[in-house]
């Protein structure tokens, strides 16, 4: 129901943009349905791309979810670890070095608690608040532009029909103008201007139909360019807004990574601190009987 220009009028018409691959201007007519389901017009071929968008950005989320679960099971385990009793009996600087080794569980447990926690607050949440938000915003486009193509569907086919009125007025004024000139019939010139009249009025029906239409069409045209540019931001706001929350993913794990790092390091310092004399001599320190030795027995 949108009327298009005549091909040798085409070359005349410019782009509504100058960058190339703009969707306002490519997606003007209706495209045949390659599954046999009719015609689809070149929004509704627009809005089909969007649910891709939505579903990699809900499986984005599960992944998401499922690595926090990871990483807290992960917390639990090593808080779990690192309270066991396996060799507290363990002594001196060897001692110390292998309490290090359990309270570094302990420490890193809570880094990965943190890594999930945000991961939760700065990653999945605002992905999942984007999303849908993005499907509101589709739904509101798909609507607005669905009820402006009814509009317009319903002036072209108010035009019809006032052609239709027009081109049987006419015929039935050519009629009995005919009849009236090799008088086969009674009918006055009365009756001509009666029909006259008719057929004035539909041609001024057609017009306003026709306004009608036009005025339609040009709405339609406005919202559509507007639309789809919208379309295209949200498109491309919400590949950046992956892009960037990805980026925070992987932050998020260098800074992990860093913080793990530093668990380790006190354990590092103390091992290199074991020092196998002293552990001896602190043992002997605390647990000698006595240091009198023994002599030979004198008769």
């Amino acid at each position: 129901c949108v009327t298009f220009p005549q091909p040798d009028t085409m070359p005349e018409q410019q782009l509504q943009s100058q960058r190339s691959g703009v969707n306002c201007d490519y997606f003007w007519a209706d495209k045949k349905d390659t599954q046999g389901n009719g015609d689809r017009t070149g929004f509704e071929l627009l809005l089909q791309k969007q649910p891709k968008g939505q579903e990699m950005q809900k499986e984005l989320s599960g992944f998401l979810r499922e690595r926090i679960k990871i990483e807290e099971e992960c917390a639990k385990n090593l808080t779990k670890l690192s309270q066991n009793s396996l060799a507290a009996q363990e002594e001196g600087s060897l001692g110390e070095a292998w309490a290090q080794v359990k309270k570094s569980l302990a420490d890193e447990a809570e880094v990965h608690l943190k890594f999930s926690a945000k991961l939760h607050t700065e990653v999945e949440k605002p992905l999942m608040n984007f999303r849908e938000n993005f499907k509101k915003d589709m739904k509101r486009c798909d609507h607005h532009i669905a009820d402006l193509c009814k509009q317009v569907a319903s002036h072209y086919a108010s035009v019809e029909k006032a052609q239709k009125a027009l081109t049987e007025w006419q015929r039935d004024l050519e009629m009995k103008t005919q009849q009236l000139e090799i008088k086969l019939s009674n009918k006055t010139e009365e009756d001509i201007k009666k029909a006259r009249r008719k057929s004035t009025q539909a041609g001024d029906d057609l017009m306003y139909c026709a306004d009608l239409y036009n005025q339609a069409q040009s709405k339609w045209f406005e919202e559509m360019v507007s639309t789809t540019l919208e379309l295209e931001w949200l498109e491309v706001e919400r590949v950046e807004m992956i892009r960037q929350h990805l980026c925070q993913y992987t932050q998020l794990r260098h800074e992990t990574d860093t913080f793990n790092q530093s668990t380790v390091e006190p354990v590092d310092q103390l091992l290199l601190k074991v020092d196998q004399a002293k552990v001896r001599e602190l043992w002997v320190r605390e647990h000698k009987t006595g240091n009198i030795r023994p002599v030979d027995m004198e008769i």
